[in-house]
């Protein structure tokens, strides 16, 4: 029974994280720590009752290398983030983080010896400290829960594509309707944003979805490609269900091409053109998978009729936006030349920026346009380069098992949507803020450990699927 409450928690929270805003809010990505805490306490609880659970959870292999080496790294990142709030000694910040001593010092008169923090703003930190404890513990949960099987699986994925299909018929529906309001805010809209704020918020949102309700579907009409040898066959003898979730998939399309999100549109052309590499039947000397170019030709040809003037246009200022964007990271920069190893603290950007700013602008400035740029000039080489070692070491691992697999394994298909979809959002990341949003962070973190658990399930799993 906690295992039934712990999948609708899950369920809920999919569906909760994009449905308020993309959980911008405080309240709102509260909500998000908390039911992940409850998710994780009734875990604890249910292992408790049945202490064999740990122990059969996993194979062996994954057990004690993937677990453990992101239990460890993890670990440390996060050990790292609490020391940028200890209060130390200032010889002992002067002797680290020489910058940090000389800002600090240069706002006091009294020169008697005092304790400092590596961060600038202790409390941003502590914010941002529980979303990456709250996540990280999210992500290792996934990875040990034992009843993540096909079923749950099956659903918590079609929750995630149901979720993104109703997110760009709502957009699209305002936007067209002429109504131009995101639920009850009185904020306008000037194109497609689902109920994100923000366009690329909802772009870097469907950039994970489509992907991995590709895979999702794919993964469906496995088994048919052993019973048709023709793309044609396959296609005619599609079920209902396939047809909806295929029409589904051109409708996230063309919600993601009328959201006018320049690095958006470029990332969902470059993952398309993967996904129809990846999915291509390279045993009959394909070069490309057809249904994929089919599936997005027919959402372009739609978006064509429509009418993409609009999209088109904002391509234009491409070069203007693109300067803007060069001086935020310039001065970004500079904020990591002067806490290279530390960094100014997780969450301080905002607060720290406008010192290192050389150019005029409007309003108040709360990241850096890239966030990777950003998370080094707040945690430094050091927090960048633990986080870098588990990401490469994991993703390496999900790659080198989905290549094993054979072609018409469901497993596969969803384990490469699952990494098309991380790839797509960190490139888009580069020039856009998308993982400080708590909806695509959850949502990323929830993908990645779902593809470690698909690739990495050995012999003794496959009954699951």
């Amino acid at each position: 029974m906690l295992n039934t409450i712990i999948k609708f928690i899950l369920i809920f929270l999919l569906i909760f994280t994009p449905i308020v805003f993309g959980s911008v809010e405080l309240w709102a990505f509260s909500v998000m720590e908390l039911g992940i805490l409850l998710v994780v306490i009734l875990w604890a609880i249910q292992s408790a009752i049945d202490h064999k659970q740990l122990a059969m959870g996993l194979n062996a292999e994954l057990r004690t290398s993937t677990s453990k080496l992101c239990c460890l790294f993890l670990a440390l990142f996060l050990l790292l983030i609490l020391f940028q709030m200890l209060p130390l000694p200032s010889g002992i910040i002067k002797a680290i983080s020489p910058k940090t001593f000389a800002l600090r010092n240069s706002l006091i008169s009294d020169l008697s010896p005092l304790t400092f923090h590596l961060s600038f703003v202790p409390f941003a930190t502590k914010i941002e400290f529980f979303k990456w404890l709250t996540l990280s513990a999210f992500f290792l949960f996934l990875l040990n829960w034992k009843p993540l099987n096909k079923s749950i699986i099956h659903h918590l994925v079609l929750t995630v594509m149901l979720v993104g299909i109703a997110e760009s018929l709502y957009g699209m529906l305002e936007f067209f309707s002429g109504h131009r309001r995101i639920l009850n805010l009185g904020l306008e809209i000037s194109s497609v944003t689902g109920t994100f704020v923000n366009r690329n918020y909802f772009a870097g949102y469907l950039l994970m979805v489509i992907p991995l309700s590709l895979g999702y579907f794919f993964s469906r009409s496995a088994v048919q490609r052993s019973r048709f040898m023709s793309w044609r066959h396959r296609l005619s003898s599609l079920d209902g269900k396939s047809l909806l979730i295929a029409f589904g998939i051109v409708l996230m399309i063309l919600g993601l091409l009328f959201s006018a999100s320049r690095m958006g549109i470029v990332s969902l052309l470059l993952s398309f053109s993967l996904i129809s590499f990846l999915f291509r039947e390279s045993q009959k000397g394909q070069k490309f998978s057809k249904s994929v170019v089919l599936i997005f030709g027919l959402a372009l040809l739609w978006a064509v009729w429509i009418g993409v003037d609009a999209v088109i246009s904002r391509f234009f200022t491409a070069s203007e936006s693109f300067k803007d964007r060069w001086m935020f990271w310039v001065n970004t920069f500079q904020i990591f030349k002067d806490f290279p190893l530390l960094g100014s603290g997780l969450g301080t950007f905002a607060h720290i920026f406008p010192t290192y700013r050389s150019f005029h602008i409007r309003g108040l400035i709360t990241h850096a346009e890239n966030d990777f740029l950003q998370l080094l000039s707040e945690v430094g080489v050091i927090g960048v380069g633990l986080l870098l070692i588990v990401f490469i070491f994991l993703f390496l691992r999900a790659v080198l098992a989905i290549r094993s697999m054979h072609s018409g394994d469901p497993k596969k298909y969803i384990g490469i949507g699952g990494m098309v979809g991380i790839l797509a959002l960190i490139f888009h990341s580069l020039v856009e803020r998308n993982i400080q949003v708590p909806a695509n962070a959850f949502l990323y973190t929830f993908i990645f450990a779902l593809i470690l658990r698909v690739s990495l399930a050995k012999k003794g799993e496959e009954l699951l699927w």
